[in-house]
């Protein structure tokens, strides 16, 4: 098993709290892991972005090469085009559709989607309009890991046991809170790869 994974976002979104759940459910799972990560701009509303690599043998790089991404995770449209060279042919853009506008020159958000709509392999959801509807449009960033629950390659159990891990010291109503948000996002995936 070999999962090469860009996440990216702006500060502020939760993308390292996605990285967080994914590395934990993979030491849980015996996998090597190798994370590299760029949030020095995060509480500026910059871009946040973690390569995260997951195989059962040894890791050499934490960095990907271009072409050779199995999967970006996004919370943001436009940032998840900024690492599409690093997508491989066979990979996958799980992304959310609701652009954070942050600087005055934010593409024309038609063309940013027609060139998302382009890719072979992609998923586009609404995560803020879904975590609406499971309680709370916090959990946003846990409904676009569970729709990448098809892609991982690992036991859905052991990454909800990373989210109970996670969040318990917020309660139990927390807990619950994200684990119906991977559900919903789980369950919109994979009606879409069907």
């Amino acid at each position: 098993m070999k999962k090469d994974i860009i996440l990216s976002g702006v500060g502020g979104q939760g993308i390292l709290s996605i990285a967080t759940v994914i590395g934990k459910a993979a030491l849980k799972e015996g996998l090597y892991l190798k994370q590299a990560e760029v949030h020095g701009m995060s509480q500026r509303g910059g871009d946040v972005q973690s390569n995260l690599r997951l195989s059962d043998k040894p890791i050499a790089s934490d960095l990907i090469s271009i072409g050779k991404c199995d999967l970006i995770i996004s919370l943001e449209p436009m940032e998840a085009l900024r690492y599409l060279p690093y997508l491989s042919k066979d990979g996958w853009l799980v992304t959310s559709e609701t652009p954070l506008i942050n600087i005055p020159n934010y593409p024309d958000q038609t063309k940013l989607m027609d060139t998302i709509d382009k890719l072979p392999h992609k998923i586009v959801l609404d995560v803020d309009n879904v975590a609406k509807e499971v309680g709370s449009t916090r959990v946003a960033n846990i409904v676009l890991l569970g729709a990448t629950i098809p892609f991982l390659g690992m036991n859905y159990q052991l990454i909800q046991e990373s989210i109970k891990n996670i969040f318990q010291r917020k309660g139990d109503a927390i807990v619950e809170l994200n684990l119906k948000a991977l559900a919903a996002g789980k369950g919109i995936a994979e009606k879409l790869i069907q």
